[in-house]
């Protein structure tokens, strides 16, 4: 992958973490109380997306908590060297209390994984995602979690359903299905099974660990984009 060309990455980290907090307005497509606040730090000001826990919907299938499943997607990004996932953290403040704060990425919402396949040029960015979401197991890739900024670039988000310990893939993403994986992304999953993260330990449990490890080794071993399992529901819900 390119190295990560975003010259403000350690500004948005110092304003994620230490910023002063207002809220700016709730998000109303989101199935969990989500909200974009503005970050004040250092005399300047920027926005991020704020999911505190209390304002999940509790799930029979995921223990709650889902917010630091979304810094655990930074996380891998970042182990990595992908960059597909805009800076996030955890902070124990905020208006509505502990949760994770993501950088607001200022995208053509018009734009989504439906509309971007249609252009050969994103082709490789997508493929990139559709790995990532094998790796850490992502049962929710709607469409509008794939999105474009002003300079071209494709980012993945929503990744608080991610990293069950059993297979539940769900994605819109099998265009590539069958395709060989390259093999520098290859390269780093397979440099991932071997040494997750240390920071992960804090954000998922042992078995999900344990599973994130299993499933990089697999990738590196298949080295191809699976078809759909005929054994379970491929696709989330709504598409987009």
């Amino acid at each position: 992958m390119p190295e990560d060309e975003r010259p403000s990455g350690t500004e948005a980290l110092t304003a994620l973490l230490h910023g002063d907090v207002e809220l700016e307005g709730r998000l109303p497509w989101s199935s969990n109380a989500t909200f974009v606040v503005v970050l004040c730090c250092d005399g300047a000001s920027s926005r991020a997306v704020y999911k505190p826990g209390r304002g999940e919907r509790e799930l029979w299938d995921f223990p709650g908590g889902l917010y630091r499943r979304e810094v655990a997607a930074y996380v891998v990004s970042e182990a990595l060297r992908w960059n597909l996932v805009p800076e996030t953290v955890t902070r124990a403040d905020g208006p509505f209390g502990p949760g994770s704060y993501q950088r607001f990425i200022e995208a053509d919402f018009s734009q989504h994984y439906f509309t971007l396949v249609e252009d050969e040029r994103h082709h490789d960015a997508l493929r990139a995602i559709a790995a990532f979401d094998l790796l850490v197991n992502n049962t929710d890739r709607k469409s509008g979690h794939c999105i474009i900024d002003g300079d071209g670039r494709i980012w993945g988000i929503d990744h608080g359903l991610c990293f069950h310990e059993d297979p539940k893939l769900r994605t819109v993403i099998w265009d590539f299905a069958g395709e060989p994986i390259d093999a520098g992304l290859l390269d780093d999953v397979e440099r991932l099974a071997t040494s997750l993260p240390p920071e992960l330990n804090a954000l998922l449990d042992g078995a999900e660990r344990a599973a994130l490890a299993r499933r990089a080794a697999a990738l590196v071993r298949s080295a191809r984009f699976p078809d759909p399992d005929p054994s379970h529901r491929p696709y989330p819900w709504p598409l987009v």
